[in-house]
Order: structure tokens, then sequence, then C-alpha cells
């Protein structure tokens, strides 16, 4: 391998951390948006909480989600620098064009999106895996209503069990309480997310003979994989997104600390559920499904359902948007030589 190949590598390994960095920016909002618009905590104690349980994730959860990129969407044999490239830089175009509008999109699809959008246009259809992409396709739908059911469900069942408290108690109890529910969304966030980027980067190395014969299992990938995609992660959560906060904690529905936790707890669950079934789920789509659950038990004319639905059109153009960006640029890198 020449030292411009290798050079190369690196870079484009480079890219996909920054791919990181952008999912944690653009997510934030999945992350803190409740606790910020409960005022439990500032914006800048949001982040660096939510930063703090993205990184520690990897000591928690092993790596189905980041097989699944690796080797589950696209066959592992077709990956060269030029598809990682044109999956990278779908995504992060798509990424970077929702945040701009404020849209609460799917960094995870847009990355999938990315992946079959180079693949296809290197090798054709054939070289998909079929159903991954159909069980990562289905969860567009299934994150979000289990999220809607899960805060929904909460909300009904702490309100009876509270039915006798005062609401400035509840209030109390429920400012205390979100702590944990966003530590454990922020947890899931992490242990679901950073581990898309674990996949490409794994993915890569091994298309070039640089991570031995097999392609690791879920849990021996390279440490130093490992800790740099959660670290770019957590950093990226810790510099915001505040567009896409204001329109998750402000816009679409009006939140107190008793609706954020049930929503950070059903979204938690949902996505928890995902990781161990090694789907890349949408932890965007699963907290927006978790608010607007806790707004329609609580008041369903204040959710904003118009906002609602731009949000599903943004979820639904995702994967084939993200695609037709990265075929763009597979096609671009390979006339340059990539």
């Amino acid at each position: 391998m020449s030292a411009g190949h290798l050079l190369l590598i690196v870079a484009v390994v480079v890219a996909a951390l920054g791919f990181d960095f952008i999912n944690g920016f653009h997510d934030a909002a999945n992350s803190i948006a409740t606790i910020v618009s409960t005022r439990v905590l500032t914006p800048f104690r949001a982040v660096l909480w939510a930063a703090f349980f993205n990184f520690i994730a990897f000591a928690l959860f092993k790596l189905h989600v980041a097989s699944t990129i690796g080797k589950g969407i696209i066959d592992p044999a077709v990956v060269d620098v030029a598809v990682i490239i044109g999956a990278l830089a779908g995504a992060i175009a798509w990424n970077l064009l929702t945040w701009w509008w404020g849209l609460p999109s799917s960094s995870s699809h847009a990355l999938v999106g990315g992946l079959i959008g180079a693949g296809v246009s290197k090798a054709g259809l054939g070289i998909l895996g079929w159903n991954k992409i159909g069980a990562t396709a289905a969860f567009i739908f299934i994150s979000p209503l289990l999220g809607y059911l899960g805060a929904g469900i909460l909300m009904i069942g702490c309100s009876w069990l509270l039915r006798r408290q005062t609401p400035g108690r509840v209030d109390k109890w429920f400012r205390r309480l979100q702590f944990l529910s966003a530590s454990a969304f922020s947890l899931n966030h992490g242990g679901n997310d950073a581990q898309k980027t674990m996949g490409i980067i794994a993915v890569l190395l091994y298309s070039q003979g640089l991570l031995g014969k097999t392609f690791p299992g879920t849990s021996n990938f390279p440490l130093w994989i490992v800790l740099s995609c959660h670290a770019a992660m957590g950093l990226g959560t810790m510099a915001g997104g505040w567009r896409i906060v204001k329109t998750m904690g402000m816009r679409l529905t009006k939140l107190r600390p008793f609706g954020g936790f049930c929503a950070e707890t059903g979204g938690s669950l949902a996505i928890f559920i995902a990781t161990q079934l090694g789907i890349p789920v949408s932890t965007t789509h699963t907290i927006t499904g978790a608010i607007v659950g806790v707004g329609s038990v609580s008041n369903p004319g204040r959710v904003r359902w118009g906002l609602a639905s731009r949000i599903l059109w943004a979820w639904i153009f995702t994967i084939p948007a993200s695609a037709l960006m990265a075929a763009i640029t597979y096609f671009i890198a390979r006339a340059l030589g990539a």
C-alpha cells in the first residue's frame, strides 16, 4: 500500500469521526430538548450532562449496531475508499441541510442511505442486505410508535398513581427524576448512534486488509475505534444544535418535568430494544414520537400537528435523499481516482 493511499484512508477515517461529531451536534436535541424546555437544566449544563453519558455508553453495550452497519447494509466485499467517501458525504450533507432547516431528521438513516447510494452506484442492487435494510426502514415508523406508546402509557399510569398529590409536589419530584431519565436517554443515544460510525470505520479498514481476514465481532472491535467514536459524538453533543432543540423542546408541544420524564423514559426503552436487536434506529424519531405521545395524553390540542407532519416527511425523504447525494459523490470520488 502506497503512502498516498494510506494517507487517504487516514483522511477518510477523520471524515468519519467528523460525521460522528456532526451526528452528536445534530442529535444533541434528542438528549437535551426535554430537560432544557422544562428548565430543569440550563442549556450549557444539559449538553455537558448528555455528552458525558454519550461517551460512557461504550462500557455498557455490545456492538450489534456497528456490526449491522459494517456488514449488514451492503456487502463488505464491494467497499472501497470511494464508497465510504460517498456514504459519508451523502449523510453529512443531508444532516447539515436538515439542521439548517431546523428539522430533526435521522443521522442513522442518512448514513444507511449513504451506504446504499454509494454501494449501488459501484456494484448494483445485488450487494444490498435486504433483511437489515428492511428492518431499518420499518423502524422509521416503529421507533416513534414505540416512543409514543411508551411515553403515553407512562403519562397515564403516573397520572393515576399521583392523582392525590399536589401539582407542586409532583413538579418537584419529577425535576429530580428527569436527571435519571435524561441520563438514560443520553446513554442509549450514545450506545446506538456512536456504533454506526464504528461500523463505517471498521468496514473501510477491513476492505483495505488492515483488520485481518474476518470482520470484527460484536465484542472485539479495536478499542481505539470504539473510544474515538464515542469521544467524537460526545464533543458534537457539547457543541449543541440549538435550532433543533427549539423545534423539539419548545415548538412541538409544551412540556413540564412530569411530561419530560415520561418522554425520555419511553424513548429510552424503545432505543434500548432496537440496540439489542442490532437495528440502527433513529433516536430522533423515537424522542419525537415520545414527545408527541406526552402531548397527546396531556392536551392533544396543544400538539402542533402541522409541524409534526413536516418532520415526518423529512424522515421519509432521508434515505433516498442521502442515497442520491452519496451516489453523486461516489462518481466524483471515483473520477478523481479515490
